[in-house]
């Protein structure tokens, strides 16, 4: 099963997943999309790799690290959250409502598309 954590509470997640390494955020929007809207990293690594293109780079993730995954409104980073669980990650956990719900619950300053 699939952690779903609300976009304000994102932070107590990532502490709580500080005591198996240093905390990622994963975005798997389209490159368009991050250039709309996107997140600033504050306490924790933000990476962007595309959805479709996860299972080629999946080797530049590390499976022993926390993994939270982001996307629009959440269904694309609920599927890429459990294919990472499928393939041996261990502290994986999907950012729910996506930057749409980050947007209305944490930064209102990120646009909405």
């Amino acid at each position: 099963m699939i952690e779903q954590v609300p976009p304000h509470d994102l932070a107590r997640w990532l502490k709580a997943a500080e005591t198996h390494g240093r905390p990622l955020v994963l975005d798997v929007r389209e490159p368009q999309e991050w250039q709309v809207a996107s997140i600033q990293a504050d306490g924790f690594e933000l990476q962007l790799i595309p959805m479709g293109a996860v299972p080629v780079r999946l080797r530049e993730l590390d499976p022993e690290r926390p993994v939270a995954c982001l996307c629009h409104h959440g269904g694309r980073s609920m599927q890429v959250a459990s294919f990472l669980k499928h393939h041996g990650f261990s502290h994986v956990a999907n950012i729910a409502g996506g930057i749409d719900a980050w947007s209305r619950e944490v930064d209102p300053s990120v646009p909405r598309y």
